[in-house]
């Protein structure tokens, strides 16, 4: 079992920009992930979200 689960997240900006679309993510015990991507690619608002620092337009945690 997934210690964290994250499962269809997404984030709409108000000018309808999606950064972040049906995002999927399981982390278990001691396992280490990391973000890579160009800049602007929704790496910092979804450890934001995942934070609990953003909303995301829909979630399940």
């Amino acid at each position: 079992m997934a210690q964290l689960s994250l499962q269809h997240i997404q984030k709409i900006y108000d000018n309808q920009v999606h950064v972040v679309k049906d995002f999927n993510l399981e982390i278990e015990d001691k396992e280490f992930i990391v973000f890579v991507g160009p800049s602007g690619c929704g790496k910092s608002t979804t450890l934001r979200m995942i934070a609990g620092w953003r909303r995301s337009a829909m979630a399940t945690y």
